[in-house]
């Protein structure tokens, strides 16, 4: 698909936001409108997350994926969903399972959004990104590593629901965990690219924007 043009409606959370670069001219998705010629609307929120929390956070952090839908622009040709990190880095919902059909467990809320996407946006292509690696115990559970809360599953888990989720609704995903370039254990790739260990910096994006609108161009 050549992406001149297209509408793209990202949804996210900081790194799409574009926390960790000097501008919001350097996120991926104003590099991929800049440099491809599409429509991007970044609808990324710093702190939130895919599931709902309880008992609730501050405002500004409860803003879950679920709940947003409605609120980007409904005539998009392509909407990018790119989450997770947080689900499992910070908050109070429990991983869940393949079973659950409520917002307040992970994969709950993944097929509640995966469901209301489906609906809101059923002419355009829908495309799943996996959240990157990150430098905070991320095979840890919590409780054991940095802002883990309650048992609730490692990383690498969480990557594997959305594979899973995805997979059931049969929509494609883009898996940055296997194939992103960016682990920030590795010392060289953290001080290039992720120099706080979570959210990418200017190269870290120019290098996502890359991958993803490549990855969008070649599959859709």
């Amino acid at each position: 698909m050549v992406l001149k043009n297209k509408k793209i409606n990202f949804i996210g959370d900081s790194i799409t936001e574009g926390c960790g670069t000097s501008g919001p001219d350097k996120n991926f998705c104003s590099i991929i409108e800049r440099e491809y010629g599409a429509v991007c609307r970044n609808y990324g929120i710093s702190g939130t997350r895919i599931s709902k929390q309880s008992p609730p956070y501050e405002e500004e952090n409860e803003r879950d994926f679920c709940s947003r839908v409605n609120d980007m622009d409904p005539d998009a040709d392509i909407v990018v969903v790119f989450g997770g990190t947080n689900d499992f880095g910070h908050g109070s919902a429990l991983i869940g399972n393949m079973s659950d059909r409520t917002p307040y467990t992970f994969y709950g809320a993944l097929h509640t959004l995966y469901r209301s996407l489906i609906e809101r946006y059923s002419e355009a292509d829908i495309v799943i990104l996996t959240p990157l690696h990150r430098g905070d115990c991320e095979d840890c559970r919590r409780g054991q590593g940095i802002n883990k809360i309650t048992d609730t599953g490692t990383l690498k888990e969480y990557v594997e629901a959305i594979r899973q989720t995805a997979e059931y609704y049969s929509l494609p995903v883009f898996d940055l965990y296997a194939a992103g370039g960016l682990q920030p254990n590795v010392p060289i790739i953290r001080e290039r690219y992720m120099p706080d260990s979570v959210h990418p910096n200017d190269a870290g994006h120019a290098l996502l924007a890359k991958k993803i609108a490549t990855y969008l161009e070649n599959t859709l």
